[in-house]
C-alpha cells in the first residue's frame, strides 16, 4: 500500500490553491460529477509540470524513479530535462522568457541572482507555508529566504542535500589503538595529542586540484567560521558584509592553522598540503601502519578510498565537534533547492510534494540522496554511510551551505581558493591574503 502522506498533502493543496472547495451536491448527480467528486485530482491530471536542473545519467534516473508514485497518483507529468551546462542554459531560458515550470539549483547562490531580478514565484503566497516550515529547521528555511524587488521571499524548497562536517578514519586501526570517538572539542584536541604521543601524525590534509587547488581548505575555514562565531556573522561574511580581515574571519582561520601549521600535526607538514591532492590526502591513513588518522571532507571522498574497503568496519567518521557549545551542532551542507517560475495548481501541488520527504525517499532508498525533511525516516537509507551523514543532519542545530559557493565567482572560486593556497604553502602572510581578497570583492 503507497504511503497517504502524499494524498493528504496534495488534498490540501488543492483545497486551499486550486479553488476546489466543497459544494452543495444537487439531488441526483450525473456519473461524470461523481467521478470528479471521488477523485480528489481531477482538476490537475492530465496536466504537465516543467522541470530543469543538473541531474544527469544514473542521477536524472533515481530522481525520475523517486517521483514516479506521485505521478500515478495525482495524474500529473513532471517532465525533467537534465543538463551538464544547466548553469549556462536556466540563464537562457529564463532571460528569454521562457522558464521551466520549477528548476533544481545544486547553489542557491545562481537561484538568488534570478530572484533579484523578480523572476522567481514567492513560495509564502501559494503553498501551505505551515506544512513547510513544520518539516524543516529554521536554518534551511532562512537559506531558502532570499531578497527581490518587493522584499524578502520564500524562493524555494530544499530536496537533495549533503553534509560536509565529517571526520573520517581508519575503523580497524583506530579500534586497535584504542582510540576513542571525539564528541567535543576538547576531546578532538586529547585525540591529536595522544597520536602524536604515539609519534605519528594525526592528520591528513591536501588541498592540490588543479585548477581549483585551495578549494578543500575553504571548506576547513568555513567549518570553522560556523564553530567559532554566530550565524549572523557567517550570513554577513558570505555576503560581503563582514570583511575577510575582520578579527571574526581572522579567529576561524587561525583556528584551522593551529592546526594544520603546528609541528607533525599533519602528514608531510605544512608545506606539503597545498602539493598533495585531495583525493589522495586520505589515502596515508590506510598504509600498514597508517601514516596519519583523520581526515575531515564530505562523504563523497570514500570514492577516493582504497578498493574493497567496508563501511563501518574498515572505516568510519564521526561528526566534527563545534570549537564553542553555545553555538550548538552546527553542520555545513551542500544541495539542491527548486524554485518555482510558473504558478499554476499543477505546479504548487509538486512544489508542496517536495516539501515531503516523500518526494526523496525512492532516491534514499536507491543510494545517494540524503533527505533534509523532518519527516524522512532513517530506515530509509541502505548503506551506512549515507545513513549516519542523514543522522548528523538530521542532529543539527543548524545548517550552512558552503560559503565560497555562495560568494561571486571571482573570491569564492577564485581568490579565496588562490590566496588560501599561497598563506597555507607559506609564499603569503595572513595579512597580504586577506587583505587580497579582500580588494577582490566586485564592487556593487
Amino acid at each position: 500500500m503507497r504511503k497517504l502522506f502524499p494524498v493528504i498533502i496534495a488534498l490540501a493543496v488543492i483545497a486551499s490553491f486550486t479553488g476546489c472547495q466543497k459544494k452543495a451536491a444537487p439531488e441526483a448527480a450525473a456519473p461524470a460529477e461523481e467521478k470528479a467528486m471521488d477523485d480528489p485530482y481531477a482538476a490537475v491530471r492530465g496536466t504537465v509540470v516543467t522541470m530543469a536542473g543538473p541531474f544527469v545519467d544514473s542521477d536524472a534516473i533515481k530522481f525520475e524513479e523517486s517521483i514516479k508514485a506521485f505521478e500515478e497518483m495525482t495524474g500529473i507529468d513532471i517532465q525533467y530535462e537534465g543538463s551538464k551546462e544547466f548553469e549556462a542554459s536556466i540563464g537562457i531560458s529564463i532571460e528569454g522568457g521562457n522558464p521551466p515550470d520549477i528548476a533544481d539549483f545544486p547553489q542557491p547562490g545562481l537561484l538568488k541572482n534570478f530572484v533579484a531580478k523578480g523572476y522567481v514565484v514567492d513560495l509564502n503566497k501559494v503553498l501551505d507555508m505551515d506544512k513547510v516550515k513544520s518539516n524543516y529547521i529554521e536554518s534551511w528555511l532562512d537559506m531558502a529566504t532570499m531578497t527581490a524587488p518587493e522584499g524578502d521571499i520564500m524562493a524555494g524548497i530544499w530536496g537533495r542535500v549533503n553534509g560536509k562536517s565529517l571526520v573520517w578514519y581508519n575503523k580497524k586501526e583506530f579500534d586497535a589503538a584504542g582510540y576513542k570517538v571525539p564528541s567535543t572539542w576538547e576531546e578532538l584536541v586529547a585525540l591529536q595529542d595522544m597520536i602524536l604521543a604515539d609519534g605519528d601524525s594525526p592528520w591528513a590534509i591536501g588541498i592540490e586540484s588543479g585548477a581549483a587547488t585551495g578549494w578543500a581548505a575553504t571548506d576547513w575555514i568555513e567549518e570553522m567560521m560556523l564553530r567559532t562565531t554566530s550565524l549572523e556573522n557567517y550570513d554577513k561574511w558570505v555576503e560581503g558584509e563582514l570583511k575577510f580581515n575582520s578579527p571574526e574571519v581572522r579567529a576561524a582561520i587561525e583556528a584551522m592553522a593551529s592546526i594544520w601549521f603546528a609541528d607533525g600535526m599533519v602528514y608531510g607538514g605544512r608545506k606539503g598540503i597545498a602539493t598533495t591532492s585531495f583525493g589522495d590526502a586520505p589515502k596515508v591513513m590506510f598504509e600498514n601502519p597508517p601514516k596519519a588518522w583523520l581526515h575531515k571532507q564530505g562523504n563523497f571522498i570514500t570514492s577516493f578510498f582504497p578498493e574493497n574497503l567496508m563501511a563501518g568496519s574498515d572505516y568510519d567518521f564521526f561528526y566534527l565537534p563545534s570549537v564553542d557549545p553555545s553555538l550548538g551542532r552546527p553542520v555545513l551542507v551542500a544541495g539542491d533547492i527548486y524554485a518555482m517560475f510558473n504558478d499554476r495548481p499543477e505546479v504548487r501541488m509538486v512544489m508542496q510534494y517536495f516539501a515531503t520527504g516523500a518526494s526523496v525517499e525512492g532516491w534514499v532508498k536507491a543510494g545517494g540522496a540524503i533527505s533534509p525533511h523532518k519527516d524522512s525516516q532513517l530506515s530509509w537509507y541502505t548503506n551506512e554511510v549515507d545513513r549516519k551523514v542523514a543522522e548528523v543532519i538530521q542532529n543539527a542545530t543548524s545548517v550552512r551551505f558552503d560559503g565560497s559557493d555562495l560568494m561571486p565567482g571571482a573570491v569564492g572560486a577564485g581568490s579565496f581558493w588562490k590566496e588560501m593556497t599561497a598563506y597555507v604553502s607559506g609564499a603569503k602572510s595572513l595579512d597580504e591574503a586577506l587583505t587580497a581578497i579582500d580588494a577582490s570583492w566586485p564592487a556593487e
